[in-house]
């Protein structure tokens, strides 16, 4: 059922808890440094692939929860059912917040049954995929209504989230029961009046669009590592993202 909402921004997640940085680096000396370096600026990380492949992902993991930090998951789980479900109570052993699960009903469904404390998130359509990605892949909708429909689908299977790009987040709050948390990657913001530079991303947004439209949690890997200080672009995208909860 929807909830009928007067604003699509939710005011029980704290402010700079909001920001998740997407930790893609290939070893620990250099996650390490970067978390040195991101300090308080950053509360919340996500650890993906490149780096499970580190040989180090549980260790950094402990390290992020002895820091007070929160940890996201991002391995986009897809196997059986009952595969899913195992790798699921494994992960919930690591006291991690969020986990990623992309597949059908059933692993949606096996994940949730199994998460224990951590919360799962599915995922809707990659925000590298434009309509032409969508149709050579068979998919005959666009990108909103395939998100609109993975989403209500993970919420019957009882998921807690979605990861979708920001422009689907709006309609997401509109059609979608208002619990649902939304995560939204592709988030590029815009440094000195410049342009987001351009890279393998096909559906962005900026963070302050992406919070006003209703997302819960947004993104963020690239502008921040490669700028000349990462711990000042995280900091000015922690401003933005303010600005929008209080607007």
């Amino acid at each position: 059922m929807n909830n009928p909402i007067t604003s699509p921004i939710k005011s029980d997640i704290p402010v700079r808890e909001r920001l998740i940085f997407a930790l893609d680096v290939p070893d620990l000396g250099h996650a390490r440094q970067l978390i040195d370096t991101l300090g308080d600026a950053v509360a919340f990380y996500k650890l993906g692939l490149e780096f499970f492949l580190s040989g180090h992902y549980f260790e950094l993991a402990a390290d992020l929860r002895d820091r007070g930090k929160k940890i996201f998951v991002d391995l986009k789980l897809f196997d059986i059912p009952a595969t899913v479900a195992a790798a699921v109570r494994q992960l919930s052993r690591h006291q991690v917040d969020f986990c990623t699960v992309h597949g059908n009903d059933g692993m949606l469904r096996a994940a949730a049954d199994a998460k224990g404390d951590m919360q799962i998130l599915a995922v809707t359509a990659l925000t590298s995929l434009d309509q032409g990605d969508l149709d050579d892949l068979g998919f005959q909708c666009d990108a909103r209504t395939l998100v609109l429909s993975r989403a209500r689908r993970a919420l019957a299977a009882g998921c807690d989230g979605v990861v979708s790009s920001g422009l689907e987040v709006a309609a997401l709050r509109e059609s979608v029961d208002h619990a649902l948390i939304t995560v939204c990657p592709g988030i590029r913001p815009i440094f000195n009046d410049e342009a987001p530079a351009a890279d393998d991303q096909q559906r962005v947004m900026t963070p302050g669009r992406a919070i006003a439209s209703g997302a819960d949690y947004l993104v963020v890997g690239r502008p921040i590592r490669g700028a000349a200080d990462p711990r000042a672009a995280a900091e000015a995208i922690q401003e933005e993202i303010r600005k929008a909860c209080i607007s």
